[in-house]
């Protein structure tokens, strides 16, 4: 079911709301930043992401193919949501970390599906063989 969740960073100069169905999945991978970041986002569509407040505090990493913008809070260093598009994940995407999401109940992301992607070898759609340090 489609939830509307309210999220921000941690020193809270970066406030966003997403319309998300954890029940449909979340997803983890084994990439080089996600792995660093320890990364367990909610993939959803742009427009199902709104960025309430904070934009001008917000710094963009880009890496490799530049697919993906690596936003984080120039303040706290929190990096609450990301955005791009890859094309074998379905085009255009915010990845919400679901750990910064503010009002969602605990059971929720207990219970929330956990899909693996090998984005280590560009292979999105498959789990790597190891998801345990994930």
């Amino acid at each position: 079911m489609i939830k509307t969740y309210r999220g921000s960073c941690h020193c809270g100069k970066v406030h966003f709301e997403a319309d998300i169905d954890l029940a449909a999945g979340t997803a983890r991978c084994n990439c080089s930043i996600c792995s660093k970041r320890r990364s367990w986002n909610a993939l959803v569509k742009p427009a199902q992401f709104h960025l309430l407040s904070g934009e001008d505090a917000m710094t963009d990493y880009g890496f490799g193919t530049m697919q993906g913008h690596h936003l984080f809070c120039s303040t706290c260093g929190c990096a609450p949501f990301s955005q791009g598009h890859v094309e074998a994940i379905g085009g255009d995407f915010v990845a919400i970390q679901v750990g910064c999401l503010d009002d969602v109940d605990p059971d929720e992301l207990a219970a929330a599906p956990v899909n693996y992607g090998n984005g280590r070898d560009n292979k999105w759609w498959e789990p790597p063989a190891i998801t345990s340090y994930i």
